[in-house]
């Protein structure tokens, strides 16, 4: 129903000579999004309001209210051209009134936990880049066709967004930072099964997949109570992100997906001296794929005991802090970690192992990050006990995964099947933790069940082999000279 809107939306922003990326195209459709979502949520509020009897005060004042700017009508429901501002007038008032008017609520909000203090995050962090005001105005007219009421209609609407953030993570550039694999969050989520009642957690949160996975795993977990399903809403899924943009998709994201105050805060989780984390900080469920490759500056590496400056290494460390006794997490890191010989990775895989019970290791194939040939695995772990056994799985999608030929639910049946009962196959084997060098503690992927063919041809005939290609390309680039 929505689909073409969304085409039409970029369509229009295409032709604007203030975007150029599909990353400026999801952040400019996202704050306009907003602003449509939020009118409706106030239209929905006042109605119970009247319902119920009760007074009904908006959040925003008239003059900034999606009918008093972006599409003024008239009694009967007509669009009134003359009082609806365009162009330069448009352009004017949302530049110079509208963004420095909402932005404000950043200041006045009383708890970062509100709708207010999101409103003033978003705005006091972007601004607007369309330049032309008939071009705002198109795309303002094609939002305004999007209705966010019914659960139905957030439901089309939350897919399609999901839709535009993975064309980002399909872009190029650095938008894959902003998109994992919704079949690979759907499987981590999966195995680590969170419950009703407990805490979510993801520090690294990009454009909130985790979190809006997590969200629909325990809603749809059992039949829960208005009191469970308020829980869910309001004091279940945490989160923080240090990018704007990527802040601003994951706080669309989960709204669109019926979480209407996202509890996640704007800030680099790595700032948190984890030796600060206290008992009534800590989560029971730790989902995460964060940032790999990155460095981060001195003083933020002596926030942790393991010094390193390896974005990903700092992120485990806070997420084993960040656990209760007996919490779990799964997370996404470089293949490497499994195997690096530098002192900061063999201690890191020494804490793991001592502290967690490191009970599954995911390996995923090359592509299956669409955009980056980096090889990952991902960890699953128990805080709370050591680890004893060690279970692999090795994904064999048996194909070349792509843009049109990416990961795939049915890929990872298998994993979440024998994840369970962590049974062996041609795909998964177990180790004994006690078989693990004690130095070097190198947990790198070796499938006892693939044997390697060694090549039985004596040297003689290898060569003879070689020579007889070197006369068929001679004979063939004989032919094509004749022809030519």
């Amino acid at each position: 129903m929505f689909e073409q809107t969304f085409k039409n939306i970029d369509d229009i922003l295409r032709k604007d000579a203030g975007c150029s990326t599909e990353l400026d195209y999801a952040e400019q459709s996202s704050w306009i999004l907003f602003l449509k979502w939020l009118d409706d949520y106030e239209k929905d509020k006042q109605t119970k309001a009247k319902l119920d009897n009760k007074k009904f005060k908006p959040i925003l004042d008239k003059e900034f209210q999606w009918s008093s700017w972006a599409v003024v009508k008239t009694k009967d429901g007509k669009v009134d051209f003359n009082k609806s501002p365009t162009g330069p007038d448009l352009k004017k008032f949302v530049d110079a009134k509208l963004f420095t008017y909402l932005s404000n609520f950043k200041k006045k909000a009383e708890d970062f936990n509100t709708l207010e203090y999101k409103i003033g995050e978003i705005f006091s962090e972007l601004k607007n880049k369309l330049q032309d005001g008939y071009t705002l105005k198109d795309m303002i007219n094609e939002v305004n066709n999007l209705q966010f009421r019914t659960n139905e209609q957030k439901h089309e609407l939350s897919a399609l967004y999901e839709e535009k953030i993975k064309n980002m993570g399909n872009s190029g550039r650095n938008g894959g930072e902003y998109y994992t694999p919704r079949p690979l969050i759907k499987s981590i989520v999966k195995v680590i099964d969170p419950k009703v009642g407990e805490t979510i957690y993801d520090g690294a949160v990009g454009s909130a997949g985790f979190l809006v996975e997590a969200f629909e795993h325990v809603k749809q977990s059992k039949s829960l109570t208005v009191t469970e399903f308020k829980k869910l809403q309001t004091n279940t899924l945490y989160g923080a992100e240090k990018k704007t943009l990527a802040y601003i998709l994951g706080i669309m994201n989960m709204i669109l997906h019926g979480i209407e105050s996202p509890n996640i805060i704007h800030k680099n989780t790595l700032e948190y001296n984890i030796q600060e984390i206290q008992n009534k900080d800590r989560i029971d469920v730790v989902l995460a794929n964060p940032p790999f490759g990155g460095k981060e500056k001195e003083q933020i590496q002596e926030n942790f005991p393991i010094k390193t400056g390896e974005t990903a290494y700092l992120f485990l460390q806070h997420f084993i802090k960040k656990l209760k006794a007996g919490g779990r997490c799964g997370v996404v890191i470089k293949n490497t970690f499994l195997s690096n010989a530098d002192n900061a990775s063999i201690a890191l895989r020494k804490q793991l192992l001592e502290e967690c019970n490191l009970f599954a290791i995911l390996d995923l194939p090359s592509g299956a990050f669409l955009g980056t040939g980096v090889k990952t695995v991902v960890l699953f772990f128990e805080k709370g006990k050591p680890t004893k056994k060690l279970w692999y799985y090795q994904l064999n999608v048996g194909r070349n995964m792509g843009k049109t030929n990416s990961l795939n639910e049915s890929d990872l049946e298998d994993f979440i099947k024998l994840a369970k009962t962590q049974k062996l196959s041609d795909n998964s084997w177990s180790i004994n933790i006690e078989k693990i060098d004690k130095v070097t503690l190198n947990l790198g992927v070796q499938n006892p069940n693939i044997v390697e063919e060694i090549d039985e041809r004596t040297p003689v005939e290898i060569i003879n082999e070689i020579e007889a290609l070197d006369n068929q390309e001679a004979k063939l680039i004989q032919e094509i000279k004749k022809l030519l």
